[in-house]
């Protein structure tokens, strides 16, 4: 079975916070960095991964995101210090390679 993921992005300045999901953390992340995707976190400069979640059901996963988007910037803030509290990269040293 595939894993899913629920993550967070935020910028340089740890000022905005991005939620989102998907089954290929490594492809997602490699394009929000390259700006590949167009939107919210290429405008916002959000291409550092402070968080995530793992999931074996790609639903359970999607459920989780709205939770979490429904959740205050307080809330957010208290899962990423938790497990990363100097907000750092955590897919600093990843080598992005896709077939």
């Amino acid at each position: 079975m595939h894993k899913s993921y629920v993550y967070f992005l935020t910028n340089k300045n740890n000022t905005v916070i991005y939620i989102g999901v998907t089954s290929n953390l490594e492809k997602r992340i490699y394009q929000h960095k390259t700006k590949a995707l167009k939107g919210f976190t290429a405008k916002y400069n959000c291409d550092k991964l402070v968080y995530f979640e793992t999931f074996s059901d790609i639903n359970d996963a999607i459920a989780r995101e709205k939770q979490l988007k429904s959740g205050n910037r307080k809330r957010k803030e208290n899962l990423i210090n938790k497990d990363n509290p100097e907000w750092n990269d955590l897919s600093d040293g990843w080598l992005f390679y896709f077939d």
